[in-house]
């Protein structure tokens, strides 16, 4: 077995639907498994993918054991010579997992291999590069310095702002989201940390690989959608809380002396929460306002799959004005912003039966933001879209 893919799932089993949809395809002549591991979604996660999926193998948890103890438990079944670790919430371009498993083959002593992410809307995560989160760049990230000096080598070390995201290269910290790592690595090294149960996981492995002498790297050559926030969401202070007590985790356990940090951190949690809550507040002010905005949508795909997709949201009582469509032809799509300006669109549909999903993503880096980016697949029954990476996700049920 060349590759396995393991998949953590908790209640977002439409967002996991269409990430394995793109899996699926990624997966095209590599020799590969991919599990889904389960923490008892209430969803009904189970029903929807075990019939829509039968291929892929599932744990299914009676218990919410979180994401570290999840991984580990699915990695103890698969069979892999390379391990990839994936967000439910992702999409993959077609040619992705060829390229990344080639770069281990001209990349001498990789210890393990990173990715260029982008959210719902089309942006650069920063987090898709990092730096070990010293008791210093920690404080940096905390007191609001990384972001006033987004580029500098010192204060924006936590993001490496300093580094550009379209180049491949050696980095300390990879995020969770998508991790590929040889399964020779793992069993040197081990897995996850199961002290951590939800966030600082990927920095606790990312820093144990490299202690061992191995190379972390950003590949910046392939890019995949990471809607982020799904199953806990980034805004909330739940989330807030748990990242920074992860943060304080890894300090404890890697920086000696690291009590004064520590409660400097706690201190900067509380502050953090407070203006989460305040930050996440204005989003539910601002997504309010624009549901109020009349959609006006613009769909790629050829005559057959619109009017499957049409029929599907007629069925489903969706009532949305079409503006136009325009089929997978070059000269259209590099057009495409002109012709949301013409049209008056806010919202676009991506059907990926007739538009590649690497072509897709290509398109929303090239007009970030510039209308609600949204997804569907035959494979699937929903469409799918994030136009925040700090709030929840949306998704239409068609059948």
């Amino acid at each position: 077995m060349r590759l396995s893919i393991i998949i953590v799932n908790y209640n977002v089993k439409y967002f996991l639907e269409q990430c394995l949809c793109s899996v699926t395809k990624a997966c095209t002549g590599i020799d590969a498994e991919i599990v889904v591991i389960d923490n008892n979604s209430s969803d009904g996660s189970k029903d929807l993918l075990s019939q829509k999926f039968p291929e892929v193998r599932y744990i299914w948890n009676k218990e919410n054991i979180g994401f570290s103890k999840a991984n580990n438990l699915a990695l103890k079944q698969c069979s892999g010579e390379y391990i990839l670790f994936l967000n439910p919430d992702t999409i993959l371009p077609e040619d992705c997992l060829t390229q990344c498993l080639s770069f281990f083959q001209s990349q001498e002593n990789t210890g393990a291999l990173g990715i260029r992410m982008i959210d719902g809307a089309g942006n650069f995560l920063k987090e898709s590069k990092r730096g070990f989160p010293s008791p210093a760049t920690s404080l940096y990230k905390l007191a609001g310095l990384s972001k006033l000096f987004p580029h500098s080598k010192t204060f924006a070390r936590y993001y490496l702002g300093n580094l550009t995201e379209y180049e491949t290269q050696e980095v300390d910290v990879l995020a969770g989201a998508f991790m590929l790592v040889p399964k020779k690595i793992l069993d040197e090294v081990g897995s996850f940390d199961e002290s951590f149960f939800m966030y600082g996981e990927d920095i606790d492995l990312s820093y144990r690989i490299q202690k061992a002498g191995y190379k972390n790297y950003y590949f910046a050559d392939s890019t995949i959608v990471h809607f982020k926030g799904e199953s806990t969401k980034k805004g909330s202070l739940n989330y807030v809380r748990m990242f920074h007590r992860a943060m304080i985790l890894f300090i404890q356990k890697h920086y000696k002396n690291a009590g004064l940090f520590s409660l400097l951190m706690r201190i900067g949690i509380v502050c953090n929460a407070l203006l989460s809550w305040i930050y996440s507040l204005s989003l539910k002010i601002v997504a309010a306002l624009r549901s109020n905005k009349p959609k006006q949508t613009l769909i790629v795909a050829d005559g057959v799959e619109l009017n499957l997709l049409l029929g599907l949201m007629q069925k489903a009582g969706l009532n949305k004005k079409i503006v136009g469509r325009i089929n997978n032809d070059a000269d259209e799509l590099n057009e495409l912003k002109t012709i949301l300006k013409k049209k008056a669109a806010n919202e676009i549909i991506f059907c990926a039966d007739t538009i590649s999903f690497k072509t897709t993503i290509d398109i929303m880096q090239q007009i970030p933001n510039a209308a609600q980016f949204e997804f569907y697949t035959s494979c699937g029954s929903s469409i799918i879209g994030s136009n925040n990476k700090d709030s929840s996700g949306d998704h239409i049920l068609l059948n």
